[in-house]
């Protein structure tokens, strides 16, 4: 069985979001097993594909280190990458049945475009303990399926050091506790925003390239700019991950590319 390590959101190696994705499934094997080849695998998310009676439409299930979640936007590009790219897939759209509903990955000129539910956050007061554990006090505080703290300048974003053991612990609003998105309008022309994902609440301090963030930053942003198509870059330091978002009603369309790093063979099946 085959497995592949993909750069998520990346225009070249070794940058964007590593995902882990194992060769499909015809019947998923064990909950547990799943987990521990994630925890193997150590990777943000390690993506697990199920086969259908269509070629071009797969379910799909993601787990972190730590958890099953119930949204991976990188680890589907990295799916709909491997489907497309190694397997040799020629759909111009698949289509993923997961926890979070129907999910499609268009072919497009900037690599892919996935078509995910939006989730226009509301703005909430500061949560108790939040400025704290980040280190800076935000400028607006809002809430979605992650909380986001805007701040007034990129820098900040840039230099934050969270207590992540504290953050872990902040929910406020947001439907889910220590998931933390920060950011600001950008000082780079190149972009529109720049941003960061901290996840302690999943086991994961802070992710490279997190595509469920932009589910809430693209449509957030483009109230804020009075347009909707927006462009981010997730400033991880020595990785970082390049997006373009477009709002349409109730989707989302999330741009990016995908490298394959990896390919390797698993010695040991469920």
């Amino acid at each position: 069985m085959r497995q592949w390590t993909v750069d998520a959101f990346a225009d070249g190696p070794f940058l964007g979001n590593p995902a882990c994705v194992v060769e499909p499934f015809d019947t998923w094997p064990s909950d547990a097993w799943m987990q521990a080849l994630a925890m193997e695998n150590n990777q943000a998310e390690t993506a697990f594909l199920r086969r259908t009676d269509d070629p071009a439409r797969f379910d799909l299930r993601w787990f972190t280190p730590a958890v099953e979640v119930d949204l991976c936007g990188h680890a589907t590009l990295g799916s709909a990458h491997v489907i497309m790219r190694e397997l040799g897939v020629e759909a111009p759209t698949l289509t993923f049945s997961s926890r979070s509903g129907p999910l499609r990955v268009n072919r497009h000129e900037r690599g892919y475009e996935l078509d995910f539910p939006s989730d226009p956050p509301r703005q909430t007061d500061v949560p108790a303990g939040l400025a704290k554990a980040l280190g800076a006090q935000p400028v607006e505080v809002w809430a979605g399926r992650y909380l986001v703290a805007v701040y007034a300048e990129a820098s900040t974003v840039r230099t934050l050091e969270p207590d992540f053991r504290a953050l872990a612990m902040i929910r406020g609003e947001a439907g889910e506790a220590g998931h933390v998105i920060v950011c600001a309008l950008s000082d780079d022309p190149a972009v529109d925003v720049v941003d960061r994902f901290f996840a302690p609440g999943c086991g994961v301090d802070e992710d490279p390239a997190t595509g469920s963030a932009h589910c809430i930053l693209g449509p957030l942003y483009a109230d804020k700019l009075k347009r909707p198509v927006v462009t981010f870059a997730q400033v991880f330091a020595g990785r970082g991950g390049l997006f373009e978002t477009e709002t349409r009603g109730d989707r989302i369309l999330i741009r990016g590319d995908a490298v394959t790093m990896i390919e390797s063979h698993l010695r040991h099946r469920p």
